[in-house]
């Protein structure tokens, strides 16, 4: 069993259509500790399709994890040994998304309905790779409240090998909500998390959904072996900048919002010359000034898709952010 606690204190959610390679480099120039995690990328894609465009990403984004979307185990092994090939960190399996186009793979949450198959999965990856292999997945199906499910789904796939299990605290609905109704309306329930970590005190539990502060933090780790943050991360991204000291329990100076902006500029401006979309990297950005004076006018700026389609080299790189900083700081402009 490939057990690492340490590394999972505290996790950037996978999240699809918004943590890929660039987004990944952007949290990383923040946050040097957290572990970050791919989008799903499912089984097909990598064995039939351009496994590059899924799996390369920046040096500078260890530690990370590759997460996998799929449900029959050699398909699975195969992957998460392409996954070691690339230099990931750890691979992880999805059995918590419940969106119709995965239950139609029949894989993602669905798959808690099926423990010994995640089993044999987990082991197949297991056996074809040295590196951890992690699933994340929900408390129950549907109305399904029974603790004891995800306690024998848990304890089924610990034997196969796996020993950090990412819960997202709620369940997965499968006819009737759709993917962002799953993520708001189930009820959260961090007290089965909290029933995981004693009844298998030598696993690592790690604990995901609606952590937006960082005193929730110290407070699942009193109980728990780490937490997993989503979209707060996402949408306000400045709060991983704390991250590093409350991990290390120090208290040093932080990297600033300007720091960041001028490090993911030059960053931006080496992609534009491989041919990368401004785009696809200026929108992992749009949240960096939350809460200060004139964020609202930044976000503008920088979504304008007349400015977005001049650009085509660093110089207009350079004029976009530039043109977007002077709203900062405007009395005028709302903090939000």
């Amino acid at each position: 069993m490939k057990k690492t606690t340490a590394l999972h204190r505290l996790c950037v959610a996978p999240m699809m259509d918004w943590t890929d390679r660039h987004c990944r480099y952007f949290h990383r120039l923040l946050s040097q500790e957290v572990l970050l995690y791919t989008e799903m990328v499912t089984t097909g894609a990598l064995l039939y399709g351009d496994v590059a465009r899924h799996l390369d990403f920046h040096a500078s984004e260890h530690p990370v994890a590759l997460q996998l979307g799929g449900s029959e185990p050699s398909a699975l092994a195969r992957a998460a040994k392409l996954g070691a090939q690339w230099g990931y960190d750890e691979i992880n399996l999805n059995c918590g998304c419940p969106s119709p186009r995965v239950q139609r793979g029949a894989f993602g949450a669905c798959l808690m309905a099926e423990p010994l198959l995640v089993a044999d999965s987990v082991r197949a990856m297991c056996d074809a790779i040295s590196l951890p292999v992690t699933v994340k997945h929900r408390i129950g199906l549907d109305q399904g409240e029974e603790y004891s499910f995800v306690r024998d789904f848990v304890g089924t796939v610990a034997q196969a090998g796996c020993g950090v299990f990412i819960v997202h605290a709620r369940n997965a609905v499968l006819l009737g909500l759709n993917p962002k109704e799953n993520r708001e309306i189930p009820p959260l329930k961090y007290d089965y998390a909290y029933r995981l970590k004693r009844d298998f005190p030598q696993l690592s539990i790690v604990v995901n959904g609606g952590v937006t502060a960082f005193d929730d933090i110290l407070s699942h780790w009193q109980q728990l072996d780490g937490v997993m943050v989503g979209r707060h991360a996402y949408h306000q991204p400045y709060f991983l900048a704390q991250a590093d000291n409350v991990i290390r329990d120090v208290r040093a100076a932080c990297i600033t919002r300007e720091e960041v902006e001028e490090q993911f500029c030059a960053y931006m401006c080496e992609q534009l010359a491989l041919g990368t979309s401004p785009n696809s990297m200026i929108r992992h950005m749009l949240g960096l000034y939350h809460g200060c004076a004139g964020a609202r006018a930044w976000r503008r700026v920088l979504s304008d898709q007349r400015y977005l389609s001049a650009i085509t080299q660093a110089k207009d790189m350079i004029a976009l952010l530039k043109q977007a900083r002077t709203h900062l700081g405007s009395p005028k402009e709302r903090n939000d």
